[in-house]
């Protein structure tokens, strides 16, 4: 894959596979490595794609591996949340969190499938595809 063809996809897909990433961890840290090393997975790959959504749906299914992966890192495992180091910022009131501090607050199988269908907008064929599953399996609670 050339440079301008990458540039090209981390331009148009970008957004997409960031939040797909954040909705899967809440950490923006996290949501930017994961987004960086799906793109480097492309250039690596270099994947032969029928169409601009066949590449989406790629990218989006390599995001949701790389977060999957990262949750599943023994670093991560053995990492301990600033929070519980002692440095507690101030809580935010609830009515200033909003909608995305809701859709945080679901478990990651459900936050993943509501950000795909309401902000990636796709359906529930492509949403089990991009996530491995069959159409009628129910997400574990």
């Amino acid at each position: 894959m050339d440079r301008e063809e990458a540039a090209r996809l981390v331009e148009r897909y970008s957004t997409a596979v960031y939040r797909l990433a954040y909705a899967r961890t809440g950490s923006k840290e996290d949501a930017e490595d994961i987004t960086q090393e799906t793109f480097l997975r492309l250039v690596w790959a270099a994947p032969v794609f029928r169409d601009g959504e066949h590449c989406k749906d790629w990218l989006l299914r390599v995001a949701a591996n790389c977060a999957g992966d990262l949750h599943r890192s023994s670093w991560r495992r053995r990492s301990v949340p600033l929070e519980e180091a002692g440095q507690v910022a101030a809580p935010e009131l609830p009515e200033e969190q909003g909608m995305e501090a809701a859709i945080l607050a679901l478990p990651e199988d459900y936050r993943v499938v509501v950000h795909l269908y309401y902000y990636e907008e796709l359906s529930t064929a492509e949403i089990a595809k991009v996530l491995g599953k069959r159409e009628g399996t129910s997400v574990p609670a």
